[in-house]
């Protein structure tokens, strides 16, 4: 896995552009703080996630990246 070791990834920093722009582009307030919230979370996971150590263990880091990645695309098809 790619952050197999990773202990020092603590923060994911989206880069300006197409996130940002839907975001922007949604009609209620509501739904632009919902979509911050959520992707301002994974950086309260990533601090205390396990990096993963082992050839098969991908770590809570790398599963919870995934998950967030999930949460994040579904909610902006939702809204």
């Amino acid at each position: 896995c790619i952050f197999r070791g990773c202990d020092n990834l603590k923060q994911v920093d989206l880069v300006e552009g197409g996130v940002h722009e839907t975001i922007a582009a949604l009609q209620l307030e509501e739904w632009r703080n919902d979509m911050n919230e959520e992707i301002d979370s994974i950086n309260q996971i990533l601090p205390t996630a396990c990096a993963g150590r082992w050839r098969r263990d991908d770590g809570e880091k790398a599963r919870a990246i995934r998950r967030w990645i999930r949460s994040v695309l579904r909610k902006i098809i939702q809204y």
